[in-house]
């Protein structure tokens, strides 16, 4: 009998539409949305078209653009210059981290000059990396090197102080090495907050390349960018804008991804999947 009861309730349940599919639809409808309001408002004269022109301009100009080399070879060069600095950032970060954070001494002894240097804005560093290293790639590098250091280094610390003090005080009773303390106790614990601090360094590793390139000049997109709107193409200016946001978009659902195949096993993402 209970058998026989529960299996409408699992059919009608089942037919309802999913939450991810609904949610799926209410953000296209919201893309949408914004396209047709992006056509009329120029074309109503809401606003001046020599400044916002019609999506259907952008979308022109945009494809006018991707037929090009110069195109490529600026998203090659702006990707090269993200994935390099991203690289660097999480690696010394989580490296770092784990030091600084197992380490009490190192902890007392750095923790005011990491709240020193972490507020200051990456673009504040522009002169600087432009005396040091002219308008080449590594004074973008240098930018986004260290505004994204401080997510990944801030989550490992985060991670180090979460570490069980039982675990860890059991560890030491059994006279664990630092290295295999690290491996076997500190790191688990980490790993959640390494690819948190991960998600969000890439994005703002994508944000320093692009501005680095727009204000200093590095090769890029951000640089075409700026040629752009200095030449008066307004229209070819909004659809690198486009291809940035695309990116940005791309850039977080790989992180997204990222973080659902190595923390499978987190209830975190156990609960996002189910839901």
């Amino acid at each position: 009998m209970t058998a026989t009861l529960a299996q409408p309730r699992a059919t009608a349940r089942s037919r309802r539409p999913g939450r991810g599919t609904v949610k799926a639809g209410l953000g296209l409808a919201g893309v949408v949305s914004l396209l047709v309001l992006l056509e009329l408002l120029p074309r109503a004269g809401v606003v001046d078209p020599r400044f916002l022109p019609p999506f259907s301009q952008m979308a022109s100009a945009l494809v006018a653009r991707v037929q090009t080399p110069e195109f490529w070879e600026a998203l090659r060069q702006t990707l090269t210059t993200w994935a390099v600095g991203l690289a660097i950032a999480v690696l010394a970060g989580v490296l770092l981290g784990m030091l600084i954070g197992s380490v009490r001494v190192l902890r007392e002894a750095t923790s005011s000059t990491i709240e020193f240097l972490r507020p200051i804005p990456s673009v504040a560093l522009i002169p600087l990396a432009v005396l040091l290293f002219g308008t080449g790639m590594r004074s973008t590098l240098l930018l986004v090197v260290y505004a994204s250091f401080w997510q990944v280094l801030v989550q490992v610390l985060y991670g180090v102080q979460d570490v069980d003090p039982v675990a860890r005080d059991t560890a030491r009773s059994y006279r664990f090495r630092f290295l295999t303390e690290g491996s076997r106790l500190v790191w688990p614990t980490v790993l959640p907050y390494a690819v948190t601090g991960f998600r969000l360094a890439a994005s703002v590793a994508l944000i320093l390349t692009i501005t680095g390139e727009l204000i200093i000049g590095t090769p890029g997109l951000g640089r075409l960018l700026a040629v752009a709107q200095q030449s008066g193409a307004v229209a070819s200016m909004y659809a690198l804008v486009i291809v940035t946001g695309l990116l940005g978009v791309a850039v977080n659902l790989l992180a997204r991804l990222l973080e659902r195949r190595v923390l499978h096993w987190h209830p975190s993402v156990r609960r996002e999947s189910a839901a």
